[in-house]
C-alpha cells in the first residue's frame, strides 16, 4: 500500500513538473502605468491565456524590465519577449516607421491610424528594418493627434510659440522646430517634472498621456485644434521567442491581435468622450488656434519636413517615397 502511494505521489509530481515545463511565459516590457495606451496589451494577455487554458501567459511589467527608450535593445538581446516602444525615441534604430510620425499626414481617426500602421508594418523594407533588432512587429498603439498643455499666457498663435520649450518627439518635435519652438525629447515619464520645474514650457501629448502622466493636473490651457501629428508606438516580439512557440500558441497570439486592437480603440473612444468633462473639472482653458495660423504651421512644417525625410531616407537606401505613398493610398482606401 505504501509502495503504491509512493508511486502515485511520484506520478503526481512528475505530471506537475511536465505541465510546468510545457507552459510558456513571456515577459512584456511597458512603462508608466496601465492606461488607454496599454489596453491592447492587457487585452492580448487576457485572450492568449484564455485561448491556451493558461498554458501561454504574458507577464506585463510597467518599467520593471527596462527603460522605455531601451525596450528595442532589450528585445534584440532577448532580455524579454515582448515590448512597446515609440519610433521617435530612437529614429535611427527604426527609420522606416518614422514615416508614420511625419507631421500633418491627415490621419483623422483611430481606425485610420490602425490602417496606415498595419500597411506600413507589412512592407518588406519595414520588416527588414526591425529584423535588425530581432524584432517582429505585432501590432500598433493607435493614438489621436497631439495637442499641447501649458501654464501662464496661452500660446495661441505661432508668434507666441517662437522660443517655446516644448516636450515633443519625432515628427511633432520637428514641426514645432520649424516654427521656431525648441523641442526636447524628455520621456513621457519625465514630462510632469520637466513642466513643473520649468525645464519645458509646454508638453505635447495625446489625451490619455496628459492624464496618465498628470501634465493635465498642472495645466492652465490646452490647444484643442493644433493637431500637428502623432507618434507611432509599435508592440514587437522577439523573433526567436515567436519562432519557438507551438503552432497553437502562435495561433492564439496572432489570432488575438485584431480583438485586442478593437478593444483598445473602443476604450480610447470612451476616454475621448470624457475629455471635455475632464478639462472642466480641472479648470483647463480650451485654446483655439486660428485657421490662418494653422495654414502657416502646415506650410512651414508639412511639405518641407516630408521632402527632407524622403531625401534622407532615400539616401540610406530605403524606399521612402514608396512608404509615404503607401500611407496616402491606404488613407484613400480607408475612406472609400
Amino acid at each position: 500500500m505504501n509502495k503504491f502511494l509512493g508511486r502515485a505521489a511520484l506520478a503526481v509530481i512528475a505530471t506537475a513538473f511536465a505541465t510546468e515545463a510545457m507552459a510558456t511565459e513571456w515577459n512584456v516590457s511597458l512603462w508608466g502605468k496601465r492606461r488607454a495606451f496599454t489596453e491592447h496589451v492587457e487585452k492580448l494577455a487576457e485572450l492568449v491565456k484564455e485561448k491556451t487554458n493558461g498554458e501561454f501567459t504574458l507577464n506585463i511589467s510597467y518599467g520593471g524590465l527596462s527603460k522605455n527608450k531601451e525596450n528595442l535593445d532589450g528585445i534584440s538581446i532577448g532580455a524579454f519577449e515582448m515590448a512597446q516602444f515609440c519610433a521617435g525615441y530612437h529614429r535611427d534604430k527604426n527609420p522606416t516607421i518614422t514615416v508614420l510620425e511625419l507631421p500633418f499626414l491627415g490621419v483623422n481617426t483611430l481606425e485610420e491610424e490602425v490602417a496606415v500602421a498595419n500597411a506600413v508594418y507589412a512592407h518588406p523594407a519595414v520588416q527588414k528594418d526591425l529584423a535588425r533588432w530581432n524584432a517582429k512587429l505585432l501590432m500598433t498603439s493607435p493614438m489621436p493627434q497631439y495637442n499641447i498643455v501649458g501654464t501662464g499666457e496661452p500660446r495661441d498663435t505661432l508668434d507666441k510659440m517662437k522660443g517655446m520649450r516644448v516636450r515633443a518627439t519625432g515628427g511633432v518635435g520637428k514641426a514645432f522646430k520649424a516654427i521656431g519652438a525648441v523641442p526636447t525629447s524628455v520621456t513621457a515619464t519625465e514630462a510632469y517634472n520637466a513642466m513643473e520645474s520649468g525645464v519645458v514650457d509646454t508638453v505635447a501629448f495625446a489625451p490619455h498621456a496628459h492624464l496618465a502622466f498628470r501634465t493635465i493636473d498642472i495645466a492652465e490651457w490646452w490647444t484643442e485644434n493644433l493637431n500637428p501629428g502623432t507618434v507611432n508606438c509599435p508592440v514587437v516580439v522577439n523573433q526567436d521567442a515567436y519562432d519557438a512557440l507551438s503552432d497553437s500558441e502562435r495561433a492564439a497570439l496572432d489570432g488575438s491581435v485584431d480583438e485586442a486592437i478593437a478593444h483598445y480603440v473602443d476604450n480610447y473612444k470612451k476616454l475621448l468622450g470624457k475629455w471635455d468633462g475632464i478639462l472642466k473639472e480641472k479648470n483647463v482653458k480650451r485654446v483655439h488656434i486660428s485657421e490662418e495660423d494653422l495654414a502657416a504651421f502646415r506650410a512651414a512644417a508639412a511639405d518641407p519636413i516630408r521632402e527632407q525625410w524622403i531625401k534622407d531616407m532615400s539616401a540610406q537606401g530605403l524606399p521612402a517615397q514608396e512608404l509615404y505613398d503607401l500611407v496616402m493610398d491606404t488613407l484613400k482606401k480607408q475612406r472609400m
